[in-house]
């Protein structure tokens, strides 16, 4: 037997640098040669130094557990360093070793920071900006550096230079929190920069999520000027030890950067960038000194990925349009994607070359900005003469067209897009037979890369983009197998924790801009227990519950502000009723009847909550009030022969995909919901509420042939039209773009949201067959159970999860079924083949009905019945 260990993590983490989690979890692969591998008992031994055991050795532990496992040694100090190995025993006998792994503490206590906070003496209004701000620093390095690390913040968004080289390589650090409550600080290892003698530190500052625009209003949500804090930590080879702080020392000027916004976009004049100013010995006699400020807030380390340039695209020229005042070359990347872009050229200088940019073009051709609404969007580059290279830093925008201006020559080769989002690890992919799901797959991938930029955004181009929690809590469960999320949602989770209100409530977006209130209503709240929930099941984290248990209870609690006689968003309720079934197709869901499922639905999962962590009187009781709220649903909405009123989609999803419906009554309701789909001609007429759960409640009702019905449907509203419009993310609305009616309202047209990507889950689950255990969370025990239909001849998927590698590929040809998939070590599967499989073979052995299976990769053959 031949057993390896791999891909050992902290915290979600590759050899993460700067945690403040005092008692950080640990993971790591098994990988085995053989069937049916499962670990017996591990070691976990962690030292200071490599091969040392002085902080905590577990001993052997007899347990199959290889992730969550929770430090448990000595206490830890800020900038540790952790080395540690894993040794685990197999079932078999059999001993693996892995290599060694580390980690490294940031500052845990807030004594640590010793730093001042420092901004410019300039500052822009509410609807104006300033000029970014140079700030630079020079200090001397005597002696030899065993390690030198920089602890870096902004309230705003930076970049840091030392001795002219770029610190790291994130982009808009350190994102967007509710920045009153907290802030998030970076390390970095900086030791290689450091020369002997002078050496200078220098950061510029953009304005960010801090103060500049953040939704339809003014600027300056928080503050009126970005801040910085950083401390440079030097350890010399002698074991003494400097820190260099940001104080009122330092000093400022501005460039080339004479604007920065989030949404409105960037104005640089290229003739005024300061050469070498964060270099040492640079004159900076002229520059003006900095201001220390108070800041109240507190700082947390770094826990999620950052967010980094991903990937480049090249540009195709779609046009040329010239007029008596400009030439504009209109270039398509063939792509909705999201970041900047970078072009180079060369033209007269004082010349101001314009960027705008599009989702879609006009029928004439020209630029569609319209559903912008009001953000500009737009970059401005002013040019030396020579050949320069135009391209923002503290900016993104939401584009697949580019409009350059101000030039009468521009080359589609030097011409190029920056993808941008949190750099999070891919996780999952889904393959079929049929290229238009192929390519809705695709769309639902874009969908989330261009709206997961530090938070779950709804759309990233207009003047919106906000961290809705209704879109979040439906796509989270996609989210989870397209990508290794459990730390974003993590970082997410604490956002709403921060926007809490003093009554318990929820508002509809995290970090809280204060743009709609204090509730979100149905379905949009309910994420604050949905979201950390889903977290639990996909990855195993207890502590995503654990540390929003309270937070959690306090809101369901106050679900009765509310609600009357347990029916929530009630009929003369003063407060807000909530979104309803957001942008459903003529098929309106009484807002009452969504509050009262989703109010039945939470209670439910807080309860379950209540249960794994062991809070027994409270799972009881929310468990109580989840029966009597599905009551109160029952006594109100449920006629006696299972009819759920008023008879639209989404009420007939909810109620059997919550559990409303008493198991009699199930199967009416679900001829009626089906009898309304067929009365559309198939189509769907279910919104943001409904949508998600639709294909999984007809599957569950038997009707499997109506949902694959509905996936292939390629007139609206389906999944499938906006592919066959040339999509290449998911749509906002379901008729975004018409060939009867063209463009819809502008004021709410968004071409890359990702909330009707959900559908991905049930492609996922059910087509290729790759689903969690009802029980067992993480993968530990998983379903492999594929359900072929719709005509499709094959479909694969594959997925990492916490344990390895999951697979799952079928194929049919004529009347035989061949399914392949791969358990991982360490896990097993329930296998359960389609109903239309007959003469069941694995691996050449005659089954007959479903059969656990431990990790391997297998072959079952079987003789299919009916047509795919």
């Amino acid at each position: 037997m031949n057993t390896t260990l791999s891909n050992l993590r902290c915290e979600y983490l590759t050899d993460p640098m700067g945690l403040d989690v005092r008692q950080p979890r640990l993971s790591w692969w098994i990988e085995s040669d053989v069937r049916d591998a499962r670990q017996a008992a591990f070691q976990v031994q962690i030292g200071t130094a490599p091969g040392t055991v002085d902080l905590w050795d577990s001993g052997r532990v007899e347990s199959d557990q290889s992730t969550q496992v929770e430090y448990a040694g000595a206490a830890l100090r800020s900038g540790l360093i952790a080395h540690w190995t894993v040794r685990v025993w197999m079932a078999d006998g059999s001993v693996a070793v892995s290599d060694s792994a580390k980690w490294e503490m940031g500052l845990l206590d807030p004594a640590d920071w010793t730093a001042d906070w420092i901004q410019s003496t300039i500052a822009g209004g509410p609807r104006t900006t300033a000029p970014s701000p140079h700030i630079r620093h020079e200090f001397q390095v005597g002696k030899d550096v065993a390690s030198a690390r920089l602890y870096i913040t902004a309230l705003g968004v930076y970049e840091a230079e030392l001795n002219g080289a770029r610190v790291g390589d994130a982009e808009l650090a350190p994102g967007w929190t509710d920045f009153a409550k907290r802030v998030r600080y970076q390390t970095y290892d900086v030791q290689p920069l450091l020369t002997p003698g002078t050496n200078c530190l220098g950061v510029l500052l953009g304005d960010g999520w801090y103060c500049g625009h953040l939704e339809w209003r003014d600027r300056q949500r928080y503050g009126d000027r970005p801040k910085l804090l950083a401390q440079l930590h030097l350890q010399y080879a002698d074991g003494s030890h400097e820190v260099v702080t940001t104080n009122e020392s330092w000093k400022f000027e501005t460039g080339h950067i004479q604007e920065s916004d989030i949404m409105m976009g960037e104005a640089q004049d290229l003739r005024r960038v300061l050469q070498g100013w964060s270099q040492p010995g640079y004159d900076d006699s002229k520059w003006r000194s900095v201001e220390t400020v108070e800041v109240q807030t507190t700082l947390v380390a770094q826990r999620e990925p950052l967010v980094k340039v991903i990937e480049e695209i090249p540009a195709r020229i779609a046009e040329v349009r010239k007029n008596w005042a400009r030439t504009d070359h209109i270039f398509d990347f063939g792509q909705n994607l999201v970041g900047r872009v970078r072009v180079r050229l060369t033209g007269a200088a004082g010349t101001t070359v314009r960027f705008r940019f599009a989702e879609r073009l006009n029928p004439d051709g020209t630029m569609y900005t319209a559903n912008y609404r009001a953000a500009r969007s737009t970059d401005y580059f002013t040019l030396t003469g020579g050949e320069d290279v135009l391209e923002p830093k503290f900016t993104f925008h939401g584009f697949q067209y580019l409009e350059v201006s101000g030039l009468e020559s521009v080359l589609a080769e030097n011409v190029t897009a920056v993808v941008m989002h949190s750099a999070w690890e891919p996780a999952g992919n889904f393959d079929c037979s049929e290229p238009l799901l192929n390519q809705l797959q695709h769309n639902i991938q874009w969908g989330w890369k261009g709206n997961s930029l530090d938070v779950p955004t709804d759309c990233p181009q207009r003047d919106e983009r906000l961290g809705w929690t209704g879109d979040a809590q439906v796509f989270v469960r996609t989210a989870c197998f397209n990508a290794d999320v459990a730390t974003f949602f993590a970082k997410y989770q604490q956002d709403l924790t921060d926007s809490q209100s003093d009554l318990g409530q929820i508002p509809p977006v995290a970090p809280n801009t204060q743009v709609v209130g204090a509730d979100g209503g149905p379905a949009w709240s309910d994420a604050f227990v949905i979201c950390p929930w889903t977290i639990y099941r996909a990855y195993g984290d207890l502590r995503i519950l654990s540390d929003h248990y309270e937070p959690m209870k306090r809101w369901v609690d106050s679900l009765q502000i509310s609600s009357k006689d347990l029916i929530r968003s009630y009929e003369g309720y003063a407060g807000f009723l909530g979104f309803g079934d957001w942008l459903n197709t003529n098929a309106e869901t009484p807002i009452d009847l969504i509050g009262t499922a989703f109010y039945a639905y939470s209670a439910r999962l807080l309860a379950k909550m209540a249960t794994v962590l062991g809070h027994k009187a409270d799972a009881a009781e929310y468990g109580e009030l989840s029966e009597k709220v599905a009551t109160a649903f029952r006594r109100r909405y449920i006629t006696p022969n299972g009819l759920v009123t008023p008879g639209s989609q989404t009420a007939y999803v909810l109620a059997l995909h919550f559990d409303l419906l008493p198991e009699e009554q199930r199967e009416a309701a679900t001829v009626a919901l089906v009898n309304d789909i067929g009365r559309r001609g198939w189509h769907l007429s279910t919104g943001f509420v409904g949508t998600p759960y639709l294909n999984h409640v007809l599957t569950a009702g038997g009707r499997l042939d109506v949902a694959y019905r509905l996936l292939n449907q390629t007139s609206w509203p389906s999944w499938l039209y906006s592919v066959t419009q040339g999509a290449t993310t998911i749509w906002e609305r379901w008729d975004g773009w018409t060939h009867d009616k063209g463009f819809q309202d502008p004021g709410m047209n968004s071409f890359n949201h990702y909330a009707y990507g959900a559908i991905g889950d049930w492609m996922y689950a059910v087509v290729a067959g790759i689903e969690l255990d009802p029980e067992v969370t993480g993968y530990k025990r998983f379903r492999l159970e594929a359900r072929p239909g719709g005509g499709l001849t094959q479909a694969s998927a594959s997925f990492r999860s916490p344990y390895g590698l999951i697979a799952s590929g079928w194929t049919i040809v004529g009347d035989r079924f061949v399914w392949e998939f791969t358990i991982p070590t360490n896990t097993s599967a329930t296998v359960t083949a389609p109903p239309e499989a007959t003469k069941l073979a694995l691996d050449g052995k005659a089954i007959d009905g479903p059969t656990h299976l431990g990790s391997g990769t297998y072959r079952l053959e079987a003789t299919w019945a009916t047509p795919a």
